[in-house]
């Protein structure tokens, strides 16, 4: 765990002297209002080359995305260590009022399919779901490679490797004080958006 730690302490370190990561207040300032016209247009898929995992005032969230810009996906981690402990996946794409969906987490030889819900968010509808932590699909995190994330008109989303996604996982599965993530410098625009701190 000391290992995952300072891999994050350096991630962070690392963003001191860049333009600082993706923030919720990014995310709020890009409206995803859907039209009500009809189904919404497909979007292309997300460019994430140089986009990072990173970690939230909340302890039991992270958000990934590219440095300035809104947050493409948060996770999240409700009722931690109990037999309700479940993990929040947060896709911040547009979604089609009362649409629903299965969105796909596919990395490291693990295929997961995860029911979400066109959910509304400070002013946004976004797709949202929740699993079980023990769900072993969620293994699909792990930072040995690359995984995707995927959901009806929001393209392909390419998850960087990062040792954080799989951290909290690991401390929502079991004991938090095992496994702390690290946590976000004072100045809160050096983290990802806002999309997922306004809940």
């Amino acid at each position: 765990m000391r290992t995952l730690a300072l891999a994050g302490a350096a991630l962070l370190a690392g963003l001191a002297g860049c333009k600082p990561p993706p923030t919720d207040d990014a995310a709020a300032r890009v409206s995803l209002l859907t039209s009500e016209g009809g189904p919404s247009e497909p979007l292309p898929s997300p460019d994430t080359t140089g986009a990072l995992w990173a970690a939230t005032p909340n302890p039991l969230r992270l958000v990934f995305g590219k440095p300035g810009e809104p947050v493409l996906l948060a996770l999240e981690c409700l009722d931690p260590k109990g037999p309700e402990a479940r993990l929040k996946i947060t896709r911040h794409a547009p979604a089609d009022p009362g649409a629903s969906a299965l969105l796909a987490l596919i990395g490291n030889g693990y295929i997961g399919r995860f029911p979400v819900d066109a959910t509304s968010r400070n002013g946004q509808r976004v797709w949202e779901g929740e699993a079980p932590a023990m769900t072993l699909e969620w293994n699909a995190l792990k930072p040995a490679r690359e995984a995707t994330v995927t959901v009806p008109g929001a393209g392909l989303l390419k998850l960087n490797p990062s040792p954080l996604p799989m951290a909290l996982v690991d401390a929502c599965r079991a004991d938090l004080k095992a496994a702390r993530l690290p946590l976000l410098p004072a100045d809160p625009g050096s983290a990802p958006a806002a999309a997922g701190a306004a809940r």
